[in-house]
Formats: structure tokens, sequence, C-alpha cells
């Protein structure tokens, strides 16, 4: 055998051991990257954090045939999709049964469309007839919850209403909620006894009423018996809740916050945009922007037995004006910076207690509650609020716009470009090409 056959036989040898221990650390270790500009086969860091809660396996059977006249192999779409929550958490199976052939036992899963998914975790299950990240990591986060968590709101004086679809209700943070896994409901403070002590927390918005004395009397014992309370404040009287504002040692300045920095980014004018977030629990991981519409000030008087922590900081160079024309005057208005939103805490007979009181209730209304990280910021409230922080995530990045805006000159230059100087270039390279060979031959 001649000396160059042999290093050619030990050069494929070493390549052939080359290529099996790459095979082996790439099944034993796999490594991904997604290079596609909106991250399309990627998990929201929220969908991974709420996988990471999941301790037990998850079941998902789709109930779908192979062929869908509109969709095309639908299967295949669901496979591929849950191929993202398997790379995080292996122990998700998937079966596909085809209602064709199996009437059966669709009639017994209640099924009612081609396609619909059953979710079972540790004996629960979801039924989702639409198929996203935003609708399946809803599902596993109300899997993951291991309590049910009631959240009221009190009703009866005018309040904004959480499943109510006026602009200036909160309708859309009530589903936002209920798709989260929490139950809502109202409370009439003058038809119930007490407000309950089992529900995971009481919200409380700007009522156009002035409050019963006894009503008053109820949300002040609830409070004292360690309840956990989101209170939204307008720039309005507070219409009977002064002495709850006085038992929190809560402070609202008279007037609303005006900020220049809004305006600036032509924001309406009784608009203040969340400019800082102290770290908290609430804000870990925020730094989305946030506008508060209509808001007011709140100042904490020192306390013994409270807590007290900023979430969010707005108009550093702004003021609390009482006037409508809007313009800073030394002698009378306040300036800023303010608190927008405070936390309060202190340890409770049971567990600790924890209150949100927030200087515009408008950030979360209908109207509003798309701007931004508002509605994002409200789930992180009440997520805390409840106890629940492990589900406090981080909010979904936006998709970039992939888009291309040419000018009319770029336009020409491409056309040009494209269509006569990349042909002739191709030209010349194989002029110059066959003039090389004709001469070297």
């Amino acid at each position: 055998m001649t000396r160059p056959l042999i290093y050619r036989s030990l050069f494929y040898i070493a390549l052939i051991v080359v290529c099996v221990a790459l095979y082996q650390l790439a099944a034993r270790f796999p490594l991904q990257r997604d290079f596609t500009q909106n991250e399309l086969n990627s998990l929201e860091a929220g969908s991974v954090h709420i996988l990471s809660q999941l301790d037990k396996p998850l079941d998902i059977t789709v109930y779908a045939t192979e062929q869908d006249a509109k969709q095309g192999d639908v299967r295949k779409l669901v496979s591929d999709f849950v191929a993202l929550y398997q790379r995080y958490k292996p122990d998700i199976s998937l079966t596909f049964v085809d209602p064709l052939k199996e009437p059966e036992a669709v009639r017994k899963s209640g099924i009612r469309g081609n396609g619909e998914m059953v979710v079972n975790y540790a004996g629960r299950s979801e039924h989702l007839t639409t198929l996203n990240e935003q609708t399946l990591t809803s599902a596993l986060m109300r899997l993951a919850r291991n309590r049910e968590q009631w959240v009221m709101y009190v009703s009866g004086h005018g309040e904004r209403k959480l499943d109510g679809e006026a602009n200036h209700d909160l309708g859309e943070f009530g589903r936002r909620l209920t798709q989260n896994g929490y139950r809502v409901t109202s409370l009439n403070l003058t038809v119930a006894q007490e407000v309950p002590d089992n529900i995971g927390l009481l919200v409380i918005t700007q009522p156009q009423k002035k409050l019963f004395k006894g009503e008053i009397a109820k949300l002040l014992r609830f409070v004292e018996r360690g309840g956990n309370l989101l209170w939204l404040l307008d720039a309005e009287p507070l219409r009977g809740l002064e002495s709850l504002a006085e038992q929190l040692h809560i402070d609202p300045l008279p007037g609303m916050i005006i900020d220049p920095a809004a305006q600036q980014l032509d924001a309406p004018k009784d608009w203040t945009l969340g400019g800082g977030y102290p770290p908290h629990p609430v804000t870990r991981d925020f730094d989305l922007i946030t506008a508060f519409p209509y808001a007011t000030a709140l100042s904490v008087d020192d306390s013994e037995s409270w807590t007290y922590h900023t979430l969010v900081e707005g108009a550093a160079n702004g003021w609390v004006s009482q006037r409508r024309d809007m313009r800073f005057d030394a002698t009378q208005d306040v300036p800023g910076p303010f608190s927008l939103a405070v936390a309060l805490q202190r340890d409770g007979p049971k567990h600790e207690q924890r209150i949100v009181v927030v200087g515009s209730a408008a950030f979360l209304s209908n109207a509003y509650s798309g701007n931004g990280g508002n509605l994002d910021l409200g789930m992180n409230m009440v997520n805390w609020l409840a106890g629940d922080e492990q589900f406090i995530t981080l909010a979904p990045h936006t998709a970039k716009d992939g888009a291309l805006a040419f000018s009319r000159h770029q336009l020409t230059v491409f056309t040009y470009s494209l269509l006569l100087v990349l042909p002739l270039l191709m030209i010349a390279i194989g002029g110059w090409l066959w003039w090389r060979r004709h001469h070297a031959a």
C-alpha cells in the first residue's frame, strides 16, 4: 500500500470519527438558533416561563382530519407548532384523533369542530378552538394554577365594570384576567353582608356616587382582616372613600398631573407617561411604555404598620394643576416627579397583606388599556396581589415590520442594476474567462 493511499485512508477514517462525534454531541446537547426577523420559530419568554412552572406531564389531543379543505394538512401545522413547546418541555405528548373515523370519541370529549384541541394537565383540561401562542400559553397558565382565584370588583355606584364594554369600563382587562385563570365577578356592598375573605383580591374603581357609611365600614373591615386590594383612583373626589385613604396613609394630591414629556410626543395633554419603574416584583423585567390618562399624584404618609414601594414614577418635569388652562403656576401648582402607582405590604394574621393603589383608573379602561404595556402592568399587579408571582412574565415582543420602503431614486438605481448592470457584468466575466482560456491554449 502506497504512502498517499495510507494518508487518504487515515483522513477518511478521521473524518468519519469526527462526524460521529459531532452527531453524538448534537444529539446529547441540542443547540438551536432562530435567525428569522420576527423569531417565528421561537416561543416568547413568557411562554417559556409558564412551561417551567409545569412539573407534571402535559397531554395534548387534537381532533383533526388529515386534510382540511381550507387549511390543508392540519396535523402537520399543529405538530410543527407544538414542537416549539416540546423543545422546552419534552414530556408533552401529542395525539391526533380523526373525527370521521372515531365519532364516539368526539362525542364524549364534546368536540365541536375540526382542529379543536384538548389540553390535559394534572387532572384538569382546557378546550382550544384557536391555535396560536397566546391562546395555548393562556390555557397553560390557567392549568398551572393550583387553586381557584376570585377577583371581585365593587359595583353599584357608577364604578367602572370589569365586564363592561363602554370606553370607560375595564372589560378588556377583565377578559385578560379570565384568560389567565381568574374568576371575575361584581360585589354589591349594599347586599353582601361582608367582603368575602377567600377571594384573591378586591378591585375598587372611582365611584360616581358617594358610598354609604355601612359600605365603607365593610371595606375597612376587609382591609383590617388582611384582604388584598387593587384601588384605581381618578383625579376626582373620593366620594366616601376618604376613610380608606386615611387607613392606608395614602393622600392623593388634588388636581390632575400635567406631563410635558407626553405632550412632546404628541400625546394628549391629560396623559402622563410612566417614566420609571423602581425595583419590585410587579415591575421585574418590565420596560414597556405606560400611559396614565387623567392621573392624580399619590402622596404617602409615614406609617409604622405599612411598607411602601413606588411602582411607577412619572412627570419628572411636570406638575399637578387644578386649573383648566394647564399652565404651570409656581404659587399654586406642585412640581413633579410623582408616584403614579404604589404598593403596600404588611404582615397579616394568615399571610402577607398586599395592596396596590394606582392614580389612574383610566389606564386600564377599554379606551386606553391597549396603549404600550398598560394591560401587562395591570396583570403583573394582579398576579402579585393574588400571590402568583411565578406568573409575572415578560410581555410579548411586537413583530417587526419586514416591508422594505424605497424612494423613487433608489428604485431606479435598483431596477437598472438588476436589468442592465448585472447582465453586462456577467457577460464581461464570461468574455474574460473565454479570452484567458483562448490565449492559454
